[in-house]
């Protein structure tokens, strides 16, 4: 059986060999288990790449790719699968913080008949901010179908040879990749592990930006559910407003001398523009990540490859 571990890997010069290491030890305990490496530089700058031809000379059962540009973490997992030979393929991050001891907890679970397995730590070691991020990310995610309830994402994670295959077959440059396989299978669990380490060097690449960009992926690909929720909004609006016009007549008629309020109608004008915005905006998400799909913009391009038979 082979094993494939693939690492996106962002400013990780530092990081990216120690990581490497550890996690091949850990994988030769089992005698009857081969395994490859599929390292995708996203866009850094920093010397990654050049540390990455060093392993790739090293051992020929790691495969080096070279983005153009920074693509995202979620974009460079979609392109190390056309590398991928394994039966089982773990993705983890590159900075050391998962730890290599436990990867056959993902390997054995997915074994078992899983198609997708995340890791779900007992404790993380990131700052409170991140923490909350993540746990909105989830939450988002599980209100819009996009994520099974009760499962725990994260960037540790196994796929079986179905869901690497099936994968593949997307093609949207809008990445969701929790989106795409919820469409595709049920089999998702967590394995529980009971490390997460202190990061080897240098601080994480996320920022609000990054951020709010995967919670908007998040929460328009593969579901229409937010355009019905502003569609019941207004609806709900319109009623309002319908029910609080026919109140303000029947007072005017009840009672001529009542005054109608300025500050109210102003309310009332301001909240409705608002809410007219925000619906004209998700529309427009719609139609502008439509019309770029159409458009044929790629997911990512790769300037270089090392060691590498794209399947």
């Amino acid at each position: 059986m082979v094993v494939t571990v693939a690492i996106p890997c962002y400013k990780s010069g530092k990081t990216i060999r120690n990581v490497v290491s550890r996690v091949r030890e850990e994988i030769k305990k089992r005698n009857d288990v081969d395994y490859q490496f599929v390292l995708v530089n996203d866009g850094s700058e920093d010397g990654t790449f050049e540390c990455i031809e060093q392993l790739c000379e090293e051992d020929k059962k790691i495969t080096g790719i070279d983005l153009s540009k920074n693509f995202g973490q979620e974009t460079a997992t979609l392109a190390a699968l056309h590398y991928v030979k394994g039966d089982v393929c773990v993705f983890m991050d590159d900075d050391g913080q998962h730890p290599a001891e436990e990867i056959y907890k993902l390997v054995d679970a997915v074994l078992e008949g899983n198609d997708i397995v995340y890791g779900k730590f007992k404790h993380k070691n990131h700052g409170i901010i991140k923490k909350l991020m993540s746990r909105l990310h989830g939450a988002i995610s599980e209100f819009n179908g996009t994520k099974p309830k009760g499962i725990s994402l994260s960037s540790y994670f196994a796929l079986s040879r179905f869901s690497v295959d099936q994968l593949k077959k997307y093609k949207s440059p809008f990445v969701s990749r929790g989106g795409f396989l919820s469409e595709v299978t049920i089999k998702v669990v967590n394995v529980d592990i009971s490390i997460h380490n202190e990061r080897i060097s240098g601080r994480s690449n996320y920022t609000i930006r990054k951020l709010f960009s995967m919670w908007m992926s998040s929460f328009t690909n593969f579901t229409i559910k937010p355009i019905r929720i502003t569609a019941s909004f207004g609806i709900i609006i319109a009623l309002t407003g319908f029910i609080y016009g026919l109140i303000l007549i029947v007072r005017k008629i009840v009672n001529p001398d009542v005054m109608l309020g300025f500050t109210s109608i102003m309310a009332v004008i301001l909240f409705l523009g608002g809410m007219i915005m925000v619906m004209l905006g998700l529309l427009g998400e719609y139609i502008g990540r439509t019309y770029m799909t159409v458009s044929s913009l790629p997911q990512y391009v790769v300037r270089r490859q090392l060691n590498a038979e794209e399947n």
